[in-house]
């Protein structure tokens, strides 16, 4: 049994099978509410075999979307069209995860077919907040958070992870990559303060890991907790993987299962080296070095590849977004490649063979 294809167990929550579906944003929403291509985008991926569906970036309040488009998990609304979706994914063998986010500086723009630049307060944008005044690129500068402002936002992450529970969620993940709000604390590229909140590693860690702890304390001791991260910021004198060890390793001491490491975002003007599997060996880099279990991100695209990955112990799951995005019914394609008998839903067994 190829890796890829056994299952990985989360605590209380056993997934199927490695081959996650990353959060991939649609700025398809209204007023935070997910509707039909929702249900369609995350339900036909459940379909296609992946053993964990993760929804888009969903904000923790109105202020946290990217865009005004985003989902959202902040009101009861919300919760209830959420309901049928996770049912969808869980009917099908999936398991239904939801990421957690606040975009922070990055907040109130455009979507990206529209340029995805910052919208002006008449166009529907407002007032961002961010760790400290500095700018991403040529962004409006945020309003530097208080410490009221933090407190707030750590009780709006908490009330997430209620709202999450009772929209029926397995598995819950914090975002803190993206160069979004948690991200731009740990950064000392955009985390300016002189407070117990910036500065030192330790100072700039205070806040995102007070969030985790917030998200992990309302969510069920048996469920899962996972947290997105970009492992470098790719510019000289940015957040590193050096600094993203040491995180990782206060993330398992709060309870953290499993760390998505992906990369970048942070900087207007960061130096990416791309190629297949790129971002892989950060995964590694923290699976053995902070031990705790890593899913890895980053141009993966064929099943063999995505195999090597977990044969050689660089990672416990992969997560797949363009690949996805292209195919829907990916993991399905891969175990056949692979050799693995995959059951077809009722519907479909007439392609099986």
């Amino acid at each position: 049994m190829p890796i890829l294809f056994s299952p990985v167990t989360l605590r209380s929550v056993t997934i199927p099978n490695r081959v996650f579906v990353s959060p991939m944003c649609q700025y398809s929403a209204d007023d935070g509410i997910p509707n039909e291509w929702h249900m369609v985008h995350l339900g036909s991926r459940a379909v296609g075999g992946a053993g964990l569906v993760i929804t888009e970036a969903s904000a923790v309040s109105p202020a946290g979307r990217i865009t005004p488009w985003d989902t959202g998990i902040w009101s009861p609304q919300q919760v209830e069209a959420w309901k049928p979706i996770v049912a969808f994914i869980r009917a099908q063998g999936s398991v239904p995860g939801i990421q957690l986010a606040h975009a922070g500086r990055k907040a109130a723009c455009d979507k990206p077919w529209n340029g995805g630049k910052p919208l002006a307060r008449d166009a529907g944008g407002w007032r961002t907040w961010g760790p400290s005044e500095a700018a991403f690129g040529d962004y409006p500068a945020p309003r530097a958070m208080s410490v009221a402002d933090l407190e707030a936002c750590m009780a709006d992450f908490r009330l997430a992870a209620d709202r999450a529970l009772q929209a029926g969620f397995e598995v819950a993940e914090v975002h803190a990559a993206h160069g979004y709000l948690l991200h731009e604390f740990l950064s000392p590229l955009s985390n300016l303060r002189e407070d117990e909140f910036g500065g030192s590693l330790s100072n700039r860690m205070r806040f995102p890991l007070a969030v985790v702890r917030a998200v992990r304390d309302a969510w069920p001791a048996e469920k899962p907790v996972m947290v997105r991260i970009s492992a470098s910021d790719w510019k000289e004198g940015g957040w590193d993987i050096e600094q993203s060890i040491a995180f990782c390793r206060e993330l398992k001491a709060l309870g953290v299962d499993m760390v998505d490491v992906s990369s970048g975002g942070n900087a207007a003007d960061q130096k990416i080296t791309l190629g297949p599997g790129y971002q892989v060996p950060f995964a590694a880099a923290i699976r053995r070095d902070a031990g705790i279990p890593t899913a890895a991100v980053g141009l993966i695209t064929e099943p063999v590849q995505a195999e090597h990955i977990l044969h050689t112990g660089q990672a416990d799951a992969v997560c797949l977004a363009r690949a996805m995005l292209r195919d829907p019914y990916w993991p399905r394609h891969a175990a056949k490649a692979l050799g693995v008998a995959m059951p077809w839903p009722a519907q479909y067994k007439r392609c099986e063979t």
